[in-house]
């Protein structure tokens, strides 16, 4: 088995690796630190699984898993991430990841995930399950993020973690003008008014730790 690991921080790499080389033996490892890497990485190698960070230095994880779809429609993603399931995992099975876990409980939960991605299945909690259903049900009632873009979402994130302008600039590959353009967006989109409310928002969904 080949897996592809996309994740900013080493050491979360390196448990990964352990984790699985216990439940693997013999399974080989692609390893990327940003979202360039990750593109970069994947034309390198016959991968069966990409496990994705969804915050990644430059664009977010959730353009990566666009992108990932569109060019690598066989290649199975498992989406990781510190945020909470309730928010996120709708919105990456979407975009057509097969799977969604909490880093909070990778230590658990990894391996049965690894197995089920793999052998061709989704790996899906039955919460996740539930709020899949509840989309498809009663769409009208979707909180107002969920209108945001993948770039518009991470720029909220980074804004309610107190990011500056520039550094949200510099982290997204983006010129601070654009990211003023975004902000106004969200903005308008969540009918707020100041950063002060969006972290407000960001923080009572559970879009950051």
């Amino acid at each position: 088995m080949n897996i592809f690991l996309a994740d900013d921080h080493e050491i979360v790499r390196r448990g990964i690796k352990q984790l699985l080389a216990d439940a693997f033996p013999g399974v080989a490892f692609g390893e990327a630190g940003s979202s360039a890497e990750v593109m970069a990485g994947l034309r390198e190698g016959a991968w069966q699984l990409l496990i994705l960070d969804i915050h990644l230095p430059g664009r977010s994880g959730l353009e990566v898993l666009a992108d990932v779809h569109e060019r690598f429609p066989r290649l199975p993603v498992l989406v990781l991430s510190m945020a909470g399931e309730q928010e996120y995992a709708v919105r990456v099975i979407r975009l057509g990841a097969a799977g969604y876990l909490s880093k909070q409980s990778v230590a658990q939960d990894l391996v049965d995930a690894v197995r089920k991605v793999t052998g061709g299945g989704r790996y899906i909690t039955p919460a996740v399950a539930e709020r899949l259903a509840e989309d498809v049900q009663m769409p009208v009632d979707r909180p107002p993020h969920e209108l945001l873009s993948a770039r518009e979402l991470e720029t909220l994130r980074l804004i309610a973690i107190g990011r500056t302008t520039r550094e949200i600039a510099e982290q997204l590959s983006l010129s601070e003008k654009t990211v003023f353009t975004y902000r106004d967006r969200i903005r308008a989109k969540l009918n707020l008014r100041g950063d002060v409310e969006l972290a407000r928002y960001a923080l009572r969904h559970g879009l950051v730790d």
